[in-house]
């Protein structure tokens, strides 16, 4: 995994700025795991922000699914954490949204455990006071969409990987 620090919650937006840079018109699964608190939804936000999305984004605690659609592009913003068996993601239409042409983003993705497919990426969020620590690891195709060129190099302090 490569990482890096993130010193404050306007760091979280910008990385999520950054990484929509990449994920523009992109579909796929991304896994976001840490702690209650940790900032997924702060890191989402700042993803759909530069994505080009004006209105509120809101945590899909107890919804468990948020939708956008951004310049023709489908958005999925899940949270996991309430889900009570990972079968319920069949009665959400996960199988649809997989199926689709669309960008999921998955906060609590361990709840969703033998039902969902291995992602494209996987972010790792971690306190570390002040800030967080950010790890990452890109698989398939989405590997060299994201460090050819590095798509963090050198924007965010300590790199770790």
């Amino acid at each position: 995994m490569h990482g890096f620090y993130l010193a404050s919650e306007a760091a979280q937006l910008d990385c999520g700025r950054t990484l929509a840079e990449r994920l523009r018109g992109q579909s796929g699964l991304v896994f976001l795991r840490g702690d209650l608190g940790v900032g997924k939804t702060t890191l989402v936000r700042g993803l759909l922000r530069g994505l080009g999305y004006p209105g509120a984004v809101r945590s899909p605690s107890y919804t468990l699914i948020e939708p956008y659609e951004i310049g023709g592009q489908q958005i999925y913003h899940l949270d996991l954490y309430r889900l009570g068996d990972a079968e319920e993601l069949e009665y959400l239409g996960l199988r649809d949204l997989l199926d689709g042409e669309a960008l999921l983003l998955v906060e609590w993705p361990e709840r969703g455990a033998g039902v969902l497919p291995c992602p494209d990426l996987i972010i790792d969020l971690e306190h570390a006071p002040p800030g967080r620590q950010l790890r990452w690891l890109a698989q398939g195709d989405w590997a060299s969409l994201l460090r050819n060129p590095p798509l963090w190099s050198g924007k965010f302090a300590t790199s770790i990987g």
